[in-house]
Order: C-alpha cells, then sequence, then structure tokens
C-alpha cells in the first residue's frame, strides 16, 4: 500500500481521520466541504512527499498553512480557501509544477511578501487567488514582474494593500482576470494596463484610486468587465474607451469624473448587455441620443450628476432594460411615450429632476415594475390606479405639488374632477395649500427614507458579475444535494438539468451540468457561454451564472446556473397531456417563440443562431411564458452576405435534433437563420396536429410536413381533437347562432393560417422560408384576431 499511488475523497466529516496524514503514497487528499476543524499538520509537507493536489477547502481548519508543504515538491493544486487559516503564506519555491494556489477566505497575512516572490519559481502557475485576507503592506514591484507568465488570473481583492500598483503588472500577457478591488491602493491606475491584451475581467474598485482614466485601457479589445467604482478618478471618460468592443458591464460610479457622455463612444459599445453605471459623478450636458443603440443592455444608471436637458425617446428602444435610473440631475420636460416598449423593466427612477407632464398611463401596464420613483419633480395630474401604482410601497410620488389622486395617497390631495385633473386643469386652491402644506410635512420623512432605503431589485439587477464567478463547486454540490438522483428534472447527451437552491431565499433555480467525458460537452458548454453572454430576452430562459472549476478529485468541472422553469416543457405539454392545450395557448406559445427567435436573429449583436429549436428546449416560466433554453449548439454569425443572408461555418456532421434538422444541413450546407425557421415550422406543424415529426407514420418518404400539407383542405383532419372548432356538422345537438358559427368559422380560419405558417416555414429550400420577422408579424395577427373575437 505504501508504494501505490493513492487517491482519497472524503465528504460529510466533522473530525480529520490523523492516519491519512501518515500515507506516504498519497497524491490525491480531498476533503472539501466538510466540518473539519483543527489545525493542520506541522509535519505534513514530510509524511505527504507525494502529494501532488491538497483541496480542504469549505471547512473550518485554523491556525497555520504548514512550512513543511514545501517539500511537497510535486504539489499541482493547493485548495485551503473557505477556512480560518491565519498566519504567514508560506513560501511556494520547491513546487515547479504548481499551478492553482486557492487560499482565498481565511485570515492569513503576507508577511515580508516571500510567498509572492516565491512563485516566480512555480513557472506553470495559472490562478493565484488570495481575496478575503489580511494581506497589508505594498505590493512588491519586483515580485510581480518575476510572477510567472503563465498565470491568467489573479485575485488580491479585499484585503489592505497598500501603495501604487507597479508599473511592471503589464509584464503579465496572459492574465486574463485581475482583481485588485476593496483595497487601500492609492495613486494613478498605470498605463501599463493597456498591455494585458488578453484582460477578460479589471477590477479596480472600492481603493484610492486618483488622476484620469488611462486612455490605454481602450487597447483592451477582449475585455469584458471593467469595475472602477468608488475611488477618486477624476478627468472625462476616456473616448478610446469605445475600443473595448466585447464590453458587457462597465462601472465607474462613485468618482469624480466630469465632461460629457460621449454618445460617439457609448455607440461603439454596442456589445454592453449587462449593465452601464456611471452614478455619483460630475458628468455635465445631455443623455446621448446614441444610448438607444444598446438594445441588449440589462441596467443603465446615471443618477447623481448634474445632466440637463430631456430624457431622449431612443431609449424606448433598449427593449431589454430591467432598471433605468435617472435621479438626482436636472432633467426637464415630459417622460417620453416611447419608454412605453421597456416591457420587462423592473426599477425606474426619475427622483429629483425638473420633470414636467403628467404621468404616462403606460407605467400601470408594466408587469414586472417592482419600483417606480417620480417624487421631487414638477409632474402634475392625476396618478394612475392600475398595475405597479397599486402597490403603495414600491411607488413615490412625493413633492410633486400638482399631483392630485382619486384615492387616499399619503401626501397627495385628492382630484376635484379626475377628468380635468387629466387634461390639466384647475384644482381648487385650498386644496393646493393643503397639498403644499402636507408635502412640505413629508420632505423630512422621504429625506430619512433616502438615507435608508434599500432596492432589492435594483441591487439584485447591478450586481457584479464578476462578486457572482465565486461559485464553487461545492456551492453546486450542495444547491443539488450531492447531485442527488431525485433532484434530476432532465437529460440529454451534454448535460443533467438540477434543480436546488444556494440560499432559501434565493428560490429554486436549475443547475445544468455538463458531461465533460462525452464528446462535444465542452464545446456545447463554450458555446453556450458565448450566446448567453450577449442576450436578454423575457422569451429566453434567463443565465444567472457560469461556474467553471475543478471537481473533489480535481477533474474538470463546468455548470450553467438558470432561472428555474416551474411549468415544465412543450414537449409535455404536447405529449404528455399537461397544461393549457387550447387553440388560444398554441398561438400564445407560437407567437413567444417567434418572439424569441426575432430577437435572436435581427436585434443581437451579433446575430445567434440556436440550431436545435425543438419542443423540449421551449419551457414555461411561472407566468406560463414560453423561453426558449438550451444553447448547446448556438452558433454567433459575424458576418453578413450583400444580399442579408447569414451565415457560419459549413457544418461537420448533423447539427441539431433528428426532425427538426433542416434538410440542407444534412447535405453539409451552413448554418444559417433560415434553419432556425424551419425548425419554427416542425414545431408549429407538431402543436397543431400533436404528432412528432419522427412518428413511425413518417416512413418511406412520407414527412410530418408532407402529411400536413396533402391535407390541408380538410384541417379538421389534421388539427388535433382539442383544436377543432367543432361546426355545426359536428355538433348535432346543438344549433348555433350568427355570432356563434361566426366565431368558430374565424377560429378554424386561425388555425388554417398557422397550418399554412408552418408549411411555408418547414420549406424544403431556404430561400423559400419567411425572415423570422415576418414571420413574428404574422403569427402576432393571428393573435390578435383571435383574441379580438372575445371583445
Amino acid at each position: 500500500m505504501q508504494n501505490s499511488n493513492m487517491l482519497i475523497q472524503i465528504s460529510r466529516l466533522a473530525l480529520t481521520p490523523y492516519s491519512i496524514y501518515n500515507l506516504s503514497a498519497l497524491f490525491f487528499l480531498g476533503l472539501a466541504n466538510n466540518n473539519l476543524g483543527g489545525t493542520l499538520p506541522s509535519d505534513m509537507g514530510n509524511t505527504l512527499p507525494k502529494i501532488e493536489i491538497l483541496m480542504m477547502s469549505d471547512n473550518h481548519f485554523e491556525g497555520d498553512i504548514p512550512a513543511s508543504l514545501q517539500n511537497a515538491s510535486r504539489m499541482r493544486f493547493i485548495h485551503l480557501g473557505d477556512n480560518s487559516l491565519t498566519g504567514v503564506i508560506p513560501s511556494f519555491s520547491s513546487m515547479p509544477s504548481l499551478k492553482y494556489v486557492m487560499l482565498y477566505s481565511n485570515q492569513l497575512e503576507a508577511g515580508d511578501w516571500t510567498f509572492f516572490s516565491s512563485l516566480a519559481n512555480c513557472t506553470q502557475l495559472q490562478n493565484l487567488n488570495v481575496d478575503t485576507n489580511n494581506l497589508r503592506g505594498d505590493l512588491p514591484a519586483n515580485s510581480i514582474a518575476n510572477l510567472p507568465k503563465s498565470l491568467t488570473a489573479l485575485s488580491l481583492n479585499s484585503n489592505n494593500i497598500l501603495g501604487t500598483i507597479p508599473m511592471e503588472i503589464g509584464n503579465l500577457s496572459n492574465l486574463s482576470m485581475l482583481y485588485l478591488d476593496t483595497n487601500l491602493f492609492t495613486g494613478p491606475i498605470p498605463s501599463t494596463i493597456g498591455q494585458l491584451s488578453n484582460l477578460i475581467v479589471l477590477s479596480l474598485s472600492k481603493n484610492k484610486f486618483f488622476g484620469e482614466i488611462p486612455p490605454s485601457i481602450g487597447i483592451l479589445n477582449q475585455l469584458e468587465e471593467l469595475y472602477l467604482q468608488e475611488n477618486q478618478l477624476s478627468g472625462s471618460i476616456p473616448e478610446s474607451l469605445g475600443g473595448c468592443h466585447n464590453l458587457l458591464a462597465v462601472n465607474l460610479s462613485s468618482n469624480t469624473l466630469g465632461g460629457i457622455i460621449s454618445g460617439h463612444m457609448f455607440a461603439r459599445l454596442n456589445s454592453l448587455s449587462w449593465l452601464i453605471d456611471l452614478s455619483h459623478n460630475q458628468l455635465t450636458m445631455s443623455i446621448p441620443v446614441e444610448m438607444g443603440s444598446l438594445i441588449n443592455l440589462g441596467s443603465l444608471n446615471i443618477s447623481h450628476n448634474n445632466l440637463t436637458g430631456r430624457i431622449p425617446s431612443t431609449l424606448g428602444a433598449c427593449v431589454r432594460l430591467e432598471a433605468l435610473r435617472v435621479e438626482g440631475n436636472l432633467l426637464q420636460g415630459s417622460i417620453p411615450q416611447s419608454l412605453s416598449n421597456l416591457k420587462g423593466i423592473q426599477v425606474l427612477d426619475f427622483s429629483q429632476n425638473n420633470l414636467s407632464g403628467t404621468i404616462p398611463e403606460f407605467l400601470e401596464t408594466f408587469t414586472s415594475l417592482e419600483y417606480l420613483n417620480m417624487s421631487f419633480n414638477n409632474l402634475e395630474g392625476l396618478v394612475p390606479t392600475g398595475g405597479v401604482f397599486a402597490n403603495k410601497s414600491g411607488v413615490f410620488v412625493q413633492g410633486n405639488p400638482h399631483l392630485c389622486a382619486n384615492i387616499a395617497v399619503e401626501g397627495l390631495p385628492v382630484c376635484f374632477d379626475s377628468a380635468s385633473a387629466k387634461k390639466h386643469k384647475f384644482f381648487i386652491p385650498m386644496m393646493i395649500a393643503l397639498s403644499t402644506l402636507v408635502t412640505l410635512a413629508l420632505i423630512l420623512g422621504m429625506f430619512n427614507f433616502l438615507l435608508k432605503r434599500k432596492y432589492t431589485s435594483c441591487e439584485r439587477i447591478g450586481h457584479s458579475y464578476m462578486e457572482l464567478k465565486r461559485i464553487t463547486y461545492g456551492d453546486i454540490d450542495k444547491a443539488t444535494n450531492s447531485f442527488s438522483p431525485a433532484n434530476v428534472v432532465g437529460s440529454g447527451q451534454v448535460g443533467t438539468v438540477y434543480k436546488g437552491s444556494f440560499y432559501v431565499e434565493d428560490g429554486t433555480i436549475a443547475i445544468k451540468v455538463f458531461k465533460l467525458n462525452q464528446h462535444g460537452a465542452l464545446d456545447s458548454f463554450i458555446a453556450e457561454c458565448k450566446a448567453l453572454k450577449h442576450i436578454r430576452h423575457r422569451n429566453l430562459v434567463k443565465v444567472i451564472i457560469a461556474c467553471s472549476t475543478y471537481d473533489l478529485v480535481g477533474n474538470e468541472f463546468r455548470a450553467l446556473v438558470f432561472e428555474y422553469m416551474a411549468n415544465g416543457s412543450l414537449e409535455n405539454r404536447l405529449h404528455s397531456q399537461v397544461g393549457d392545450q387550447s387553440l388560444g395557448a398554441v398561438i400564445g406559445i407560437s407567437v413567444d417563440i417567434a418572439c424569441a427567435l426575432e430577437y435572436l436573429h435581427n436585434q443581437c449583436i451579433p446575430p445567434v443562431v440556436h440550431c436545435d429549436l425543438k419542443p423540449s428546449n421551449i419551457l414555461f416560466d411561472h407566468d406560463n411564458t414560453a423561453c426558449v433554453s438550451d444553447f448547446g449548439l448556438a452558433k454567433l454569425i459575424h458576418g453578413c452576405s450583400s444580399g442579408g443572408q447569414s451565415s457560419t461555418t459549413s457544418i461537420v456532421g448533423p447539427r441539431g435534433s433528428i426532425g427538426y434538422i433542416p434538410p440542407e444541413y444534412g447535405m453539409g450546407c451552413e448554418i444559417s437563420t433560415e434553419g432556425d425557421v424551419y425548425s419554427y415550422g416542425i414545431v408549429l406543424l407538431e402543436m397543431l396536429t400533436r404528432k412528432r415529426p419522427t412518428n413511425e407514420e413518417f416512413s418511406d418518404g412520407m414527412t410530418l410536413r408532407k402529411y400536413v400539407d396533402a391535407s390541408l383542405s380538410r384541417t379538421q383532419d389534421i388539427l388535433h381533437p382539442g383544436l377543432t372548432s367543432q361546426t355545426t356538422e359536428q355538433r348535432v345537438d346543438h344549433i348555433p347562432n350568427l355570432q356563434e358559427y361566426n366565431t368558430l368559422a374565424l377560429k378554424d380560419i386561425c388555425a388554417l393560417r398557422l397550418l399554412r405558417l408552418g408549411l411555408l416555414c418547414s420549406a424544403e429550400s431556404p430561400k423559400d422560408r419567411p425572415a423570422m420577422h415576418d414571420v413574428y408579424g404574422e403569427v402576432t395577427e393571428v393573435k390578435e384576431a383571435f383574441f379580438s373575437m372575445d371583445n
């Protein structure tokens, strides 16, 4: 036993069996995610001379990291994060094969930073994470200069590091993630940051940096996340930032930045999809109309500046916005009617400006809106009562002396005549006086509220994606109850989907764990990440976070965490008789799917081809909204031909699922948006007939499409019985009146239009298929015609 290689992985322990440390042949020790305590043996580096992987994170270990670990010369992975370790971090100079050093969330100290200098000998080092410890003192410039060029991730955040960032930071040419936030760094941001050409995440927030943002940051064309908030940076936002054309999130809030917001620069950053936060600065002039080009943006915060002019109507084009905050400026004019397009908005704050006009009635129709603050402006007229306005705790309209209400609203008078109030006519002078007195009395209360308020929705939306990246294998393990079969909600060729929860208050989530031992699984994970980072839409399943790490035995681990879809899949609805089976439901689902594909094809930059649309990849949320999921085969289209048709590389092997793959893919043709249109047509025909395209009856050249095409004149024979109108010939027990007959006939017409659309979309030749924009227009017309019968 002493002469053979050994691997030990243990979970769910409260005490460490010390005999483990005497197994001299042991090369892997996995004790992570337990409740282990006590100290690590001082001689464990001597008793475990062959150890290569040491994973003891997420426990309660105390005391020093044993200096004897220097004798473990074969060490490759050290994972001691999330413990209570103290003392000075030891040297790693005798570990040339070391790749990962994960010491985050302890109480470790740097001493004279010898450990940092010792890493120069670790020529294969990829990831150094010592965040959230007690590191103090200046970051040594010579040690930074000598860190291995192989280093791709450096995390020193949440310590007490002083001084400046050495100019030598630019030597780390392979660095993709740099976290130095929440320290005591000072001085200017070094211009050599621009030499880090592979940088994806740069986080320097919550320090004491001063001076201007170096223009060299604009050279970082791979940069996706930039966090510089809560420093003392001054000057203007550099125009060169427009060169970071892959940016997804930028946060420059809480500095002393001045000058204008450059519309030209932000027009170049059309990849921005997570957040822009420029709040709490000294920016001047107007909000640029070019902001409307950021159609994928999720959160825009430009509050507490010195911005003037009007809210640009172009912001109505940012239809994916979930949070819009412009409070604390000098904005004038009315709230643009174009903002009625922001159907998914959750947080709106217009407070503390000089806005005028009436409160737009379209705000009542926003079903996702949770927080609306319009206080301290010059708004007038009647306060609406529907939608979010029915939730008094989520709406704030104080400080508008010419507003009134038809129902009791604290601080507002009752409208004398609601019709005249809507038309901006006079109020009774006594009411005006009363309103003014009450408003003055409320100012102190409102001031106290502004100091203490916490915006739950806004914090969720504005939460840094950088901070979410800390999810570990242990988190996934706990969330899924150690990947219990009882938590499995679906399984495919490249992954298994579990339901679970990180924290009770977060509710249920869906976790897709990729089967990396299966061919194509890693490619599928990468494809989903590339596609999902660019997209945001109410009819697409929302991704919460990606997890890329190692499991307890050192194997690669990949997972995606999604919003949980509580009402199952379209596959179950069609073939297991679950949920609403009516024609109205089918029409609604067809609109939802078409809306998602129209967004992917025409509004995403770059456009996205899903490549695997089928009923099992269409899920329903708690509101029974259909959402497209599974982007494991998706492709981004980076160019379009002159004819407007877009394509990517040629296909090697089938791409999609049997029955839904367009015929041209089987002949090696290029992936295109027309392929998604074909799959949509087949799904539409399947919804109407309840017949899978892979049914046994479709053989010897017969297909679902040919079956429908041959019998189109007899729609009653094609449609599933649950969708037929049962006209007078079939309902012998009842003779409908003329109005009933017209209604039944119109339903048949709607069904026939959908059948014809399904045939058109699934045409053999791609050039004969309509574009998704036209498909969406047709199903929307069908929906309007169908539901108009109820009015």
